[in-house]
């Protein structure tokens, strides 16, 4: 694995009130306990909890229920040092010896009070033990949280041990096959083995490496907390039962990605665009010949192990299946710029794909609209250039181009000269923070609404805000829905 340091990322795993606010129990019963013992017996009702719901579903109460978790995520996780959870604490002999330390030390508490049984002061004591052992979870639990990861103490937490004792009883008699949710993605094919999924994972799981037949993640650590779900750029991902698994495997359109294979090339050109903007020109080696449609993306291997690759559309016109280039924008600390900016003109690099359909027109589409911002130009450069070799089939092709500033415009003058060369093609540039000749001055937004756009399929990529302003517009105009097509540089440009 790269040894950069941002490979894990902090991002929000609290998506309801229960895990944002079941942390108050902790120290209600942690601190609070220490003054009035009996509120530690508050914990038998979260383990009966936590074992009932196992049976059923796995460690799914760690991810959603869990007061401790909710601390770790909520927390500790915006200060926590995020690092790799050392592996020897995921080890089933360590696993193994703190559960029967852990067993052995309660059970011994236990038996001392066991003579006090029916009386008022075994409550007390009773209490007391469940109160020292979530003070105990909450200093060590709190430091590994603080000083590794903040999911650290549950890879060998008692509780998730007996959660996964009582799954595995749930499968055995054949109950969970039917009731437990699994991560799932919608299609393998449409995967584009980022790993972010891995990346923001708590427990620093790879799901996009170990989808089972079903298309599900069947690992009895995942806490079902949906994290990956939430940060899934291509939103493949869903929590379901396995037969709702299979259901979604057979109603997923794959069209578009029929053709994908993985591809050796050869990077043959690098050409700095404007500061953090470069063009990188593969050629084909194996297979030599790859038929693409401009529109779609291509994935770019940035690492072995574990192997991820980034998705970036394809800015070329396929003029001979032969070449390909993509525009990348380097992001501060990007964990994937930060390794394909040192890519060399004569590297070696695995692609795949092509994949994608939603910036495809039909062969039969005569009048089109295309609307970018930001890097979301780069798939109409290939785009425009392609629609307008189908010659007078295509009556009008108009191309809508939103930069902050004037030296943002990449490939301005290529859009102008297609311009000058035909008739029935047309080029807006907006520039919303300065002002020059040549030059609307504002958003892209406000030159739709003064275009007429009847008749006019539409193609949009850029900023997710830009493409709601403009879908809006848009319908307001009469467009319909199934006319407008939109692939967001937020979920396609994978460059973090």
């Amino acid at each position: 694995m790269n040894e950069l340091n941002n490979y894990y990322i902090k991002t929000n795993r609290t998506f309801t009130t229960i895990r944002k606010f079941a942390w108050i129990f902790t120290f209600l019963v942690a601190i609070g306990g220490l003054w009035e013992p009996r509120l530690g017996v508050l914990v038998v009702g979260i383990m009966a909890g936590l074992l009932g719901t196992s049976f059923f579903s796995g460690r799914h109460w760690c991810g959603n229920f869990c007061p401790h978790g909710s601390l770790f995520d909520n927390i500790i996780n915006p200060v926590s040092m995020n690092k790799k959870i050392p592996a020897f604490l995921k080890s089933k002999w360590f696993i193994g010896a703190f559960f029967l330390f852990f067993t052995i030390n309660f059970s011994r508490k236990l038996f001392r009070i066991a003579a006090l049984w029916g009386s008022y002061s075994f409550i007390e004591r009773l209490g007391y033990i469940f109160v020292n052992t979530y003070l105990m979870v909450l200093v060590v639990g709190g430091a590994v949280a603080l000083l590794v990861n903040s999911r650290t103490w549950c890879q060998f937490c008692p509780m998730g041990t007996l959660q996964k004792i009582s799954y595995r009883l749930g499968k055995a008699v054949g109950v969970a096959k039917h009731t437990e949710k699994r991560i799932t993605i919608e299609s393998k094919d449409k995967c584009h083995t980022c790993g972010k999924c891995a990346r923001v994972c708590p427990f620093q799981l790879t799901p996009y490496l170990e989808f089972n037949e079903n298309n599900q993640f069947d690992n009895i650590n995942c806490i079902k907390c949906t994290t990956c779900v939430e940060n899934c750029p291509a939103n493949l991902l869903s929590l379901e039962t396995e037969r709702k698994a299979v259901n979604i495997i057979q109603m997923s359109d794959v069209k578009g990605y029929e053709n994908r294979q993985e591809i050796q090339s050869t990077l043959i050109e690098i050409n700095d665009l404007d500061g953090d903007l470069r063009e990188f020109v593969f050629r084909f080696e194996n297979p030599k010949n790859v038929h693409y449609k401009a529109g779609q993306f291509i994935l770019v291997k940035i690492q072995d192990n574990p192997v991820q690759y980034r998705a970036y559309s394809i800015s070329s016109a396929n003029e001979d299946d032969r070449i390909l280039k993509v525009i990348i924008k380097k992001v501060k600390n990007g964990y994937g710029t930060e390794i394909i900016f040192r890519f060399k003109v004569g590297d070696e690099v695995t692609l795949e794909g092509p994949m994608g359909n939603h910036l495809v027109p039909s062969e039969d589409t005569k009048k089109m609209l295309f609307i970018a911002n930001g890097i979301g130009i780069t798939p109409f450069i290939g785009l425009a250039k392609e629609s307008l070799a189908k010659g007078d089939s295509v009556e009008s092709v108009k191309l809508l181009n939103g930069q902050r500033y004037i030296d943002d415009f990449i490939y301005h003058d290529y859009f102008k000269e297609l311009q000058t060369e035909n008739d029935n093609f047309e080029y807006l540039p907006a520039a919303s923070r300065e002002e020059k000749e040549g030059f609307h001055k504002g958003y892209v937004t406000g030159l739709l609404k003064t275009m007429d756009v009847t008749g006019h399929k539409v193609y949009m990529c850029g900023s997710g805000a830009m493409i709601r302003e403009c879908y809006d517009i848009l319908r307001s105009k009469g467009i319909s829905s199934d006319d407008i097509f939109f692939e967001s540089e937020e979920r396609i440009q994978l460059s973090a």
